[in-house]
């Protein structure tokens, strides 16, 4: 038995695994102290080796985790137990977004990662939801029957929220600019993935890849389908469970 759990900047998650198969997962809104909210998730599983990745993967040492590992091989390692043929990685998350090459046996070979600007993330996309007024949920599909997006020249939070404002007041449809928004941040993440070098298959993971809209523009500029787990999000804290479990490197 083991646990896996990732420690991101928006969310919990937790993996419970027993002989080496998913018997219990777990996600929570980190609020104002995520850290607190990993510790009473770990309580659920007292006695149990924990595997610590994520944003704050660092601090659970304290509450005892058995095991620390990057973000990068965590999601390498649960987007290639959840589809085999897996040789890219896309991770958005809600601070950072990276890709990740693996070779033919499931190594990471290469990765990049945005900067630390939020353009690109889902905390880039809460707050342009915010400034549109529509929830999250909403907001990921509201732009997805639209077709022609807004033009946002900014990816900077600051001033993609400003422009934002700007293109609602001259009465640009909403749809148009969520549409724009969406388009941007797909153009900015392709470019990453063609610098790694894309291989077949690509898996996307990390809580914006149950964004529907997201998934479809990036499909249209890779040119090709993307792998997505039910739970995409719960990935990070899989390859934890998993690398803790001894079932990968």
């Amino acid at each position: 038995m083991v646990v896996g759990i990732d420690l991101g900047s928006r969310t919990v998650k937790t993996v419970f695994l027993r002989n080496g198969e998913i018997e219990d997962t777990h996600i929570a809104f980190g609020g104002s102290d995520p850290y607190e909210i990993a510790v009473s998730l770990l309580k659920k599983y007292p006695r149990c080796p924990v595997s610590a990745t994520g944003y704050g993967r660092h601090s659970l040492k304290e509450a005892g985790a058995d095991m620390v590992i990057t973000e990068i091989k965590a999601h390498a390692i649960g987007a290639r137990y959840l589809f085999p043929s897996c040789r890219t990685v896309i991770d958005m998350g809600g601070q950072d977004s990276k890709v990740i090459a693996l070779d033919e046996t499931g190594q990471f070979v290469n990765f990049q990662m945005n900067d630390k600007c939020a353009a690109g993330t889902g905390k880039f996309l809460e707050v342009m939801a915010q400034a549109l007024g529509y929830p999250i949920d909403d907001f990921a599909r509201v732009g997805i029957n639209e077709t022609r997006p807004a033009r946002i020249n900014s990816m900077c939070t600051v001033f993609a929220e400003s422009e934002v404002i700007s293109l609602v007041s001259k009465r640009v449809r909403k749809e148009a600019i969520v549409l724009g928004l969406h388009e941007a941040i797909a153009g900015r993440i392709a470019s990453m993935v063609n610098r790694v070098g894309v291989e077949r298959d690509v898996v996307f993971s990390g809580g914006v890849a149950r964004n529907p809209t997201m998934i479809a523009l990036l499909e249209r500029k890779l040119k090709m389908a993307l792998k997505v787990a039910d739970a995409p999000d719960m990935i990070g804290a899989l390859g934890a469970a998993l690398a803790a479990d001894g079932l990968k490197n």
